[in-house]
Parts: structure tokens; C-alpha cells; sequence
């Protein structure tokens, strides 16, 4: 019976609300929100809500069509020609229907005010062209990206740097679908002088790393390497924009025979990647540290391998590992043979070619471990050498090396080794020491400068909550 009794009034508008509350936004809707977030972060110059509009787009790209995007371009710009350029980038019509909500009546009511914004214009300009490059349109995607730029070029409003920086990245990502980047060049070049001049910080990292990708395609690595000698990269660049950066001074220093400094920066790109997301960031960076870890006489972690998302990308570079640690220069010879097309791909096959003197080096190390004294022959053919000079040869570069403590006798044609030294009498210890010592250092000091602070309006706020 109590079942059967009407529910009071109050207890149905509650329940209501609360289906409204939980009812999820539609993606016009959803945009509609992000444009009043940047309406507020310019009229209360507050650069933050522009950030969280900006970090939304992978969500939001996912919900873009041609009707919702058509709607809200006509709602919240004014009749002109770049509303009419914009809007025939769409191919369908706008839909009758309309799916407005409550607050239509003040959203129309705030459209003159939202009008001046050239944030909102760019804004939706860079959603058209997201859509346009997801949707494989790359012909409208390239005018759409160069009508962009040069609105985006019209104004000087610090309150438009982070959102000018987005729409310069896809930009360059529309010319580069279309294998067109060396006509942007130029282009980037005067995006980077303007960007310094007006101490943007986000556009200058934005550019830098836009120009090292640039001269990377085209392997032009001396004047890359050249450009990060020049500049001055902001310290206070987004995370994602200084792993980047990190990356490709990483491949600079590896194709210039800077194992170590490119291990450094190998290292540091793969800590300031988020470590969730950007798995395909994540896989290129740890190719690329895999072989020059391989180059610097290091055998990466095997756990590195067993991860879930790297196992199969690296199963590759764990049999390159397992070649290179073995000393195995056959096996080696097979995995580059088998897997060269990978390699070439990864664009590491200009550096695992240079590993084969490591491989003799490692078997070599091995073959003296194992034996005081062993003939050149005996080397040639464990090392899968032509000849006994060849072995000759080689074992003699890695006694001057320092790879091993031997000596040869020509005459009788073998290699005797000396008595192995004991490690810690030398200053090789102390140079490891110093080595971990001097990572852990710039990991804190990484770490402190990527720490964020509250606002001091937000401090002053919670002390007179807290007075009160």
C-alpha cells in the first residue's frame, strides 16, 4: 500500500534535478562551455581556463561532426566572409532540429560580447581543422591550416599565445599528412623570431620543437644541431612541449656521437612524458635509448621489455639486446637482416649499424674471460670472421682500446690475457658514483622547477576563509 502512494511534489522536482544534474552534456553543448571558458579567461585574464579548454581537445575531437560544429560557428560568430570560408570547409548541412538547453536565451543575449573575442574565432578555426585532418580530408585541411595562421598572424593578444601555438602545431601536422613540410620552413622560422620578441614562451617551445622536427625528416641533422646550439629553449614550457624538445636533442646528440649526452636527454624526455598516456611517444623514445644505451656498452633493464605496451614494439630491439650481450655477431647479422625494415622505419637503422663493433667487442670480452690464451683462429671463427687477420686486427684495436687487457704474439699466431685488475683499485668507481650522484641531482632539480604553486589571489583567499 505505501508503494502505491503518490510521492510528495518536492520529492519528484528533486528527483528531477537530479536526472538534469547527471544528464551528460551534448557535444554542441560541450563546446558551447569551452567557448564561455575563454570568454572568462579573457575578460578576467586568467590564462588557466584557456589551458583547460586546450587540454580537452583529445576528448572533444572525438565528438566533433559537421552539424555540431556548423551550429555553434553560426551561433557565435558574426555574418562575414571568414564565417562563410570557415563554415564551407563542412560538408553537411546544419540540421533543423535544435538541441538547445535552458540558458539559450543568455547565450544569445552574451553573442555580441563574444564576438569581438578573437580567441573564440580561432579557437573554433582550430576545431575545423582537427576535424578536417581526423576526417582524411588533407586538400581542405592544408588551405584550412594556412587561413588559420594568418588570422592567428592578424593579432597581437597575449591571451591568444597558447591557443596560436596549438593551431601553428596542427599547422605543420596538415603539411606534413601531404609530405609538404619544406614549405612551412620558412614560415616557422619567422613564427620562432616572433614568438621570442614577444616573450611567448608556449609559442617559442611550440616553434623550436615544430623546426628540430622539420630538419629531422629531411636529416639535415647539422643544421638541427646548429639550431639547438643557438637557442634558448623557456624553462617554463609546458611538460609535453620540453619532452619533446628532450627527444630530439637526444637523436641530434646520437647521430653526432654523443652517446652519453644523449642518453641524458633520452632519459629526461621519458620522465617528463606523461606515463599513462603517449604510449607511442613513449615506444620512439625507448628505441632510441635501447640503441644508444647498446652504443654506450650498456644492456638495457629486461623488465623494460615485458612492459604491456612496449612488449611488442621492442621485441625487435630485445633480440638486438640479446645479439649485442651475447657477443653473437651472426645473430646479430640475422636480427638486422629479419628486422631491417623495422629499423628503417624507426629511423634507428642509421644507428644499430654502428653497433656491430660493439658486438665484437662484447664477444671479444667474452673470449677472454673464458680463456688465458687462445689462438687468432680460434677468434676468427667463434667471432664469424673471414680470416685470422681480420681477428688480428680487431683484437689489437681493443687492446688499445682498452676493451681488453691482453697482448698478442704474432709470431706463434695467439692472444694471451693479462690477469685481471681489480676493479676497485681504480678510479673507475668513482666515476660511476659521481655519475649517479650528478642524475639524481638533475632529477631534483627537474622536479623542483616543474612543481606548480597556487596563484596569490587563490593564497589570499584562503587566508581571509581561514581569519574568518
Amino acid at each position: 500500500k505505501a508503494a502505491d502512494e503518490p510521492k510528495p511534489a518536492q520529492d519528484a522536482d528533486a528527483e528531477e534535478s537530479e536526472k538534469k544534474a547527471t544528464k551528460p552534456l551534448s557535444p554542441a553543448d560541450e563546446l558551447r562551455t569551452h567557448l564561455k571558458h575563454i570568454q572568462k579567461a579573457v575578460s578576467l585574464k586568467e590564462h588557466r581556463y584557456i589551458t583547460r579548454v586546450l587540454r580537452a581537445i583529445a576528448s572533444t575531437r572525438t565528438k566533433l561532426a559537421d552539424g555540431v560544429l556548423r551550429k555553434v560557428i553560426v551561433q557565435y560568430l558574426p555574418e562575414s566572409p571568414s564565417r562563410d570560408s570557415l563554415v564551407a570547409f563542412l560538408s553537411e548541412p546544419m540540421d533543423e532540429e535544435s538541441d538547445a538547453s535552458e540558458d539559450t536565451v543568455e547565450r544569445l543575449n552574451e553573442t555580441a560580447l563574444q564576438q569581438a573575442l578573437p580567441e573564440i574565432e580561432c579557437y573554433l578555426h582550430l576545431l575545423v581543422l582537427i576535424f578536417l585532418l581526423d576526417g582524411n580530408q588533407t586538400t581542405k585541411a592544408t588551405s584550412c591550416a594556412g587561413l588559420l595562421v594568418e588570422k592567428v598572424n592578424t593579432y597581437n593578444r597575449r591571451s591568444l599565445d597558447a591557443i596560436g601555438a596549438r593551431c601553428y602545431f596542427y599547422f605543420a601536422r596538415a603539411y606534413e599528412v601531404l609530405d609538404r613540410m619544406q614549405e612551412i620552413r620558412s614560415v616557422l622560422l619567422g613564427r620562432l623570431r616572433t614568438s621570442t620578441l614577444h616573450y611567448d614562451t608556449e609559442g617559442q617551445a611550440t616553434a623550436i620543437n615544430l623546426l628540430l622536427r622539420n630538419l629531422l625528416h629531411f636529416r639535415l641533422y647539422d643544421q638541427a644541431n646548429k639550431l639547438v646550439l643557438k637557442i634558448v629553449f623557456p624553462s617554463s614550457a609546458p611538460n609535453s612541449e620540453c619532452a619533446r624538445f628532450m627527444y630530439y636533442c637526444g637523436v641530434i646528440k646520437a647521430v653526432m656521437l654523443e652517446y652519453t649526452e644523449s642518453n641524458n636527454f633520452l632519459l629526461q624526455a621519458l620522465q617528463k612524458s606523461p606515463q599513462h598516456t603517449a604510449i607511442g611517444f613513449r615506444q620512439t623514445v625507448n628505441k632510441f635509448s635501447i640503441v644508444v644505451q647498446l652504443l654506450l656498452g650498456l644492456i638495457p633493464d629486461r623488465a623494460l621489455f615485458r612492459q604491456k605496451h612496449l612488449k611488442k614494439p621492442l621485441e625487435p630491439y630485445f633480440q638486438l639486446t640479446q645479439a649485442v650481450r651475447g657477443g653473437d655477431l651472426q645473430l646479430f647479422t640475422d636480427v638486422v637482416a629479419n628486422f631491417g625494415d623495422r629499423f628503417k622505419a624507426d629511423k634507428t637503422c642509421h644507428l644499430i649499424i654502428r653497433l656491430r663493433q660493439n658486438v665484437i667487442k662484447a664477444g671479444i670480452r667474452k673470449i677472454c674471460l673464458s680463456y688465458s690464451r687462445i689462438s687468432l683462429a680460434d677468434v676468427a671463427a667463434r667471432l664469424c670472421l673471414g680470416s685470422a687477420e681480420d681477428a688480428e686486427f680487431i683484437v689489437a684495436k681493443a687492446i688499445r682500446d682498452g676493451v681488453i687487457e691482453a697482448s698478442i704474439d704474432h709470431r706463434a699466431g695467439f692472444m694471451q690475457t693479462k690477469d685481471t685488475l681489480d676493479q676497485y683499485s681504480t678510479t673507475e668507481p668513482q666515476a660511476e658514483f659521481h655519475k649517479r650522484i650528478s642524475f639524481c641531482l638533475n632529477l631534483h632539480n627537474h622536479s623542483v622547477k616543474a612543481m606548480r604553486y597556487p596563484e596569490k589571489k587563490e593564497k589570499e583567499a584562503a587566508s581571509a576563509t581561514a581569519s574568518s
